[in-house]
């Protein structure tokens, strides 16, 4: 099975571990499933699970327990990954997509809406 070569930066790595800590599933892992559109070539979605599904493949990336698609091990070799939290973006972004940085977690007419993420404030806890 193929392992992309991609890259996360230190604000995608914090975002991601902070998903997957305080959800439901915190030995869980994060689920993204790159496909082609947004303003850019790529569009994201993720979600916490607690185990790889069906297809998927398990890429450890700094401890963090990574569950790809085949079609996003496809689309992300070679890209760098970022996460951007400010006034006017909040998403991930791919540097490195034949169409540039991406600045949005999806876009364009009939793309699905932003990925959304909910944490139950009784699986919060204290380490």
């Amino acid at each position: 099975m193929m392992q992309p070569n991609f890259s996360l930066t230190p604000a995608a790595v914090k975002f991601m571990r902070r998903m997957v800590r305080f959800s439901e599933t915190p030995a869980g892992g994060f689920r993204l499933t790159v496909t082609p559109g947004g303003c850019s070539g790529y569009s994201a979605e993720f979600s916490v699970e607690a185990a790889p599904r069906a297809g998927d493949a398990e890429q450890a990336v700094e401890g963090l327990r990574m569950f790809l698609p085949a079609e996003s091990r496809l689309l992300l070799d070679g890209v760098t990954i970022d996460h951007v939290d400010t006034p006017l973006q909040s998403g991930f972004t791919f540097a490195n997509t034949p169409g540039g940085a991406c600045g949005c977690s999806s876009s364009g007419e009939g793309a699905a809406p932003p990925a959304e993420a909910s944490v139950s404030l009784s699986s919060i806890k204290r380490m």
